[in-house]
């Protein structure tokens, strides 16, 4: 019988046709609460033709343990920084993904971030619930300037968004949509200098390579504002966690807001949980009734054209299907 390993606990906790839709593949379907780390992984590779994964670690360890078998890999979701995408190409397993199904939620997660570090909200609900009247005098984000890193399907929502509560946007990407930062008075940043310098929130939203590991560090810090607040609901390794606690510590920076950690899931001592004017969320940007039921339909749609010998949706590297496994 065919085998599946599904890991996404966003999956597996949100009702939905996607439960249905898994189970009319007929295969056998194994659950994990992921995401699971390699040596996890590599527990339970070697009994399974196919991934229906999250933010698992999927290391080329982890592929060649799984092999002969695996004959496939779904993403829920749309980062593929922890798969080995090359190696899996390498051995003709197609790696598909769902982009185009997370933008909206993710955007309004970062404004919720936004927003409530410029109000200081979390820390207004607790002095209340202590019976504190405790008020401080927080920012508007009308007016500001947004430095947005990254300008794709997420990047222009939050574009968009921005726009509506009149802030002013300066965006950089190296594929650089014209027509749609004209019609939305994106401003183009050549380099991420202009983005670091003038911006009063920066939000990221590129991927995670080795160019863009430890984007935020302690020389780019040191060129933004003091005020200046950084939004990251992409990667955590985007930020190097050292140099943002300093900066918070010290008062270089405003305030950081972000919905990924380096390390997932994150233990209570991790430094930027208990950094001054921190604000971390679980990875739950995307988690939503209406995102969740997207995403996971589009990945069980994926998983279950390729069992059947089809091209999925979308898939990140050009291997072709396999032959049907159902």
């Amino acid at each position: 019988m065919t085998r599946i390993l599904l890991t996404t606990t966003s999956y597996q906790d949100t009702p939905g046709p996607h439960h249905a839709l898994l189970a009319s593949s007929s295969a056998k379907i194994v659950t994990e609460r992921g995401p699971l780390s390699e040596g996890r992984m590599l527990e339970l590779a070697g009994d399974f033709d196919a991934f229906l994964c999250g933010d698992d670690v999927i290391s080329k360890a982890v592929i060649e343990k799984a092999l002969p078998r695996l004959k496939i890999i779904s993403k829920y979701g749309i980062g593929v920084d922890k798969i080995a995408v090359a190696f899996a190409s390498e051995k003709g397993i197609p790696v598909a993904f769902t982009p185009g199904v997370n933008h909206t939620t993710v955007a309004e997660h970062c404004f919720m971030l936004m927003l409530s570090l410029s109000k200081r909200l979390i820390e207004h609900v607790q002095w209340t619930k202590e019976g504190l009247w405790k008020r401080q005098t927080g920012h508007e984000i009308s007016g500001k300037t947004i430095g947005i890193i990254g300008l794709g399907r997420i990047g222009r929502e939050v574009a968009l968004r921005a726009n509506a509560f009149g802030m002013k946007v300066i965006a950089q990407d190296i594929y650089w949509p014209e027509a749609f930062a004209q019609e939305h008075k994106i401003q183009r940043a050549m380099d991420l200098d202009p983005i670091f310098s003038e911006s009063d929130f920066i939000s990221l939203h590129t991927n995670l390579t080795p160019e863009t590991e430890g984007l935020i560090s302690k020389d780019s810090i040191s060129q933004m504002k003091p005020t200046a607040v950084v939004i990251n609901c992409s990667r955590g390794e985007l930020v190097e966690v050292d140099a943002m606690v300093r900066a918070l510590q010290e008062g270089r920076i405003g305030g950081y807001g972000a919905d990924v950690l380096d390390i997932e899931p994150a233990s209570a001592d991790h430094p930027l949980l208990h950094a001054p004017n921190s604000l971390i969320t679980p990875h739950i940007g995307s988690r939503t009734h209406e995102s969740v039921i997207r995403q996971a339909t589009k990945a069980t749609e994926n998983l279950l054209m390729l069992l059947r010998g089809e091209a999925p949706h979308a898939q990140v590297n050009k291997c072709p299907p396999p032959k049907a496994l159902i």
